[in-house]
């Protein structure tokens, strides 16, 4: 009987899923024209190997105030997971799956299905995803189209995505990426601009409107700064950021 036990227990240590480790980085949301410091965010993810397995996004204002979450499933679509934000000042948004159904959400609207437009469909931080997965081809100078969902409009437009380049030289390095949207629309709003490491792929800075809106209900527009790599995290951070409560706070105008 001793003997076999450790055999037994080799295998069902075998046999368990390996919990995926948790990490977490931080960025600063600014003002583009004034610099100044609109709010924080924290994020805390998990990935299996390559793919990413969920997230759980904390926003905060400068004085440390979170106002809003947002979580975010990988497990049906990498580049278009479910996802639901809720802001503590009366606003949110999210995408759900049920069964062969896509339902998203924004404001006080319940849940209807999504009108997609063609093209690969991306939500939110499933952009990530998307261009890690299109990296060599947009390195190349070439273009690609997506459909990335808006809740607030009830259905995903037709976005294109094209590589500028690589610009600085070792670990400074980054490529960037212009996000636009494609037709009348694209000539009259501003593109959506990334930044990510040469090295290791992360993103390093985004620039353009984001999902965070002011006082007014409005879209703010913000530079958002990943100065650091990710860093492992304890296990009772999630928890913790899951059960934070949320207030209402001034973040923008």
């Amino acid at each position: 009987m001793t003997s076999t036990l450790p055999v037994l227990l080799l295998c069902a240590l075998i046999a368990a899923p390996a919990q995926a480790a948790l990490l977490s980085v931080e960025g600063h949301a600014r003002d583009p024209k004034s610099d100044r410091l609109l709010y924080r965010e924290e994020h805390l993810f998990r990935h299996e190997g390559e793919r990413p397995v969920e997230r759980l996004v904390l926003y905060r204002c400068p004085d440390g105030v979170a106002f809003a979450r947002k979580r975010i499933d990988y497990r049906t679509s990498a580049i278009a997971p479910e996802f639901e934000l809720v802001d503590a000042r009366g606003y949110r948004e999210g995408l759900r799956r049920e069964g062969a159904r896509t339902l998203i959400w924004a404001g006080a609207k319940p849940p209807r299905p999504l009108r997609a437009s063609d093209g690969p469909l991306v939500a939110d931080a499933g952009f990530d995803e998307f261009l890690r997965q299109s990296w060599s081809q947009l390195g190349a100078g070439e273009s690609r189209p997506l459909a990335f969902v808006v809740p607030a409009f009830g259905r995903s437009l037709a976005f294109e995505v094209r590589g500028l380049g690589q610009h600085g030289s070792g670990d400074a390095a980054v490529q960037r990426f212009e996000l636009r949207l494609e037709g009348l629309l694209g000539k009259v709003t501003s593109p959506i601009s990334v930044e990510y490491t040469t090295t290791d792929r992360r993103l390093r800075r985004f620039a353009g409107l984001t999902n965070v809106r002011d006082g007014r209900g409005d879209q703010i527009e913000a530079r958002i700064d990943f100065p650091d790599a990710p860093k492992p995290a304890g296990p009772q951070r999630w928890q913790t950021a899951a059960a934070v409560p949320l207030a209402a706070c001034k973040v923008g105008r």
